[in-house]
C-alpha cells in the first residue's frame, strides 16, 4: 500500500481575490506561493481556466501560467485545466507552444470539457452550448495533431507548438472523461475537490481502459483535495469555514469574493445548504498536522492515486502559506 511519502504532491490555484482586494493581489499571492511550493518540493502549480466568477481572477490562464514560470525555476507550471470548448484547438497549440518554447521542460496541458462557467457567459466566449462528447475528442485530438511532428502535405501547422513534447492531461469528474484518458494513454486527474461522488468508479474506469501510448505506459492518477493544514485542529476548522461559506454561496448563486472566516457556521445555512456543502468537501483534509495525515492516508488507501493536487481556500494568505509548510512536512518525510 502507497505511503504519503510514495506520491507527488501538487497545488492547483484560482488566483483568488478576498473581500477588499484586486485581481493584482491575486496574483502577487499566486506567484509568492509558486515560489514557496517550488522551495517546499511540490511537482506542479496548475492554474484553473474560469470566467465571470467574481473572487477568481485565473481566466487568462495561459497569460497567468506564463507569470508563474517567468517567477519560478524548476516547478512544472501548467492548466489544471484550460477548457477546451472555448477555444480554437490551433489557439491553444501555439499558446502552449510558445510557453513550452520559452520554459522547455515545464509546461503541463491538463484539458476539460466543462465551460468553466455560467451558460450565458460561454455564449458570450463564443462557445455554442450544444456540443458532444465526441465533438470534445475531435478537438482534442485535433489538438494532439498540431503539437505532433509536422507532415507531408499539412496546411495548418501551429507554430511555435508542432513536434513539441508537451504532457497532456484530461480532467473530469465522471465516465466520459475518464474512459478518454485511458483509450489515449493519457495522464488522468479527477475534480474530486469539488466533485467527489464518482471518484472510485472514475478511477476504476480509467485504469481499466488504459491503453500505453508513447506519451504514458501505465496509468497515473491525479485527485484534487482540499488541505487546510493548521497548527491545531480547532484553528484549520475556524480557518475552514471560509471556503464553506465560499461553496454556500455558490449554492445560493451568490458567488463573490472569499471572506474571513467565522466563528460557527450555525445560523448561516439550513440543514440541507450545510449537507451539500459538506457533500462538495468529502475529498478534504482538514485539521492539525496529524489530522491531516490521517485523513489523506485514509483517500490514498482508497484510490491508490499516483499523485494529490492540493486546493486551500484560506482568506489569510499567512494560513495557506502555512497550510503548505505542513502538508510538505508530510509528504517530504522518508
Amino acid at each position: 500500500m502507497k505511503r504519503l511519502s510514495d506520491i507527488n504532491f501538487s497545488i492547483l490555484d484560482l488566483a483568488t481575490i478576498v473581500r477588499g482586494g484586486t485581481a493584482a493581489d491575486a496574483f502577487a499571492r499566486s506567484v509568492a506561493l509558486a515560489q514557496q511550493a517550488e522551495r517546499l518540493g511540490y511537482t506542479r502549480f496548475w492554474l484553473a481556466e474560469h470566467h465571470n466568477l467574481d473572487g477568481i481572477a485565473s481566466s487568462a490562464t495561459s497569460v497567468l501560467i506564463g507569470l508563474i514560470a517567468a517567477n519560478t525555476r524548476s516547478i512544472r507550471v501548467g492548466s489544471g485545466g484550460v477548457m477546451l470548448p472555448n477555444h480554437a484547438p490551433l489557439i491553444i497549440a501555439e499558446q502552449f507552444g510558445t510557453l513550452e518554447s520559452v520554459y522547455p521542460g515545464r509546461i503541463d496541458l491538463g484539458l476539460g470539457r466543462a465551460p468553466g462557467t455560467d451558460g450565458v457567459t460561454a455564449r458570450a466566449l463564443r462557445r455554442h452550448l450544444v456540443g458532444n462528447e465526441q465533438e470534445f475528442a475531435d478537438e482534442v485530438a485535433e489538438l494532439r495533431g498540431y503539437l505532433a511532428p509536422p507532415r507531408a502535405g499539412q496546411h495548418v501547422r501551429a507554430i511555435p507548438g508542432e513536434g513539441l513534447d508537451i504532457p497532456l492531461w484530461l480532467l473530469g469528474s465522471g465516465s466520459y472523461s475518464a474512459q478518454l484518458a485511458g483509450q489515449l494513454g493519457l495522464p488522468f486527474a479527477f475534480a474530486s475537490h469539488f466533485a467527489p461522488d464518482y471518484l472510485l468508479r472514475g478511477i476504476e474506469l480509467y485504469r481499466q481502459t488504459f491503453r500505453p501510448s508513447k506519451q504514458l505506459a501505465e496509468p497515473y492518477v491525479m485527485m484534487g483535495v482540499n488541505v487546510l493544514a493548521a497548527d491545531s485542529d480547532a484553528q484549520a476548522s475556524h480557518i475552514a469555514t471560509s471556503m464553506k461559506l465560499r461553496w454556500l454561496r455558490m449554492i445560493r448563486d451568490q458567488r463573490g469574493p472569499i471572506e474571513a472566516p467565522v466563528e460557527t457556521m450555525d445560523g448561516l445555512w439550513n440543514e440541507l445548504e450545510a449537507a451539500q456543502v459538506n457533500a462538495r468537501l468529502a475529498a478534504s483534509a482538514i485539521g492539525s498536522p496529524e489530522t491531516v495525515a490521517r485523513q489523506l492516508q485514509a483517500l490514498l488507501d482508497q484510490t491508490q492515486v499516483d499523485e494529490m493536487i492540493v486546493v486551500s481556500d484560506a482568506y489569510d494568505f499567512s494560513h495557506r502559506q502555512r497550510s503548505y509548510e505542513l502538508l510538505a512536512g508530510l509528504f517530504n518525510k522518508a
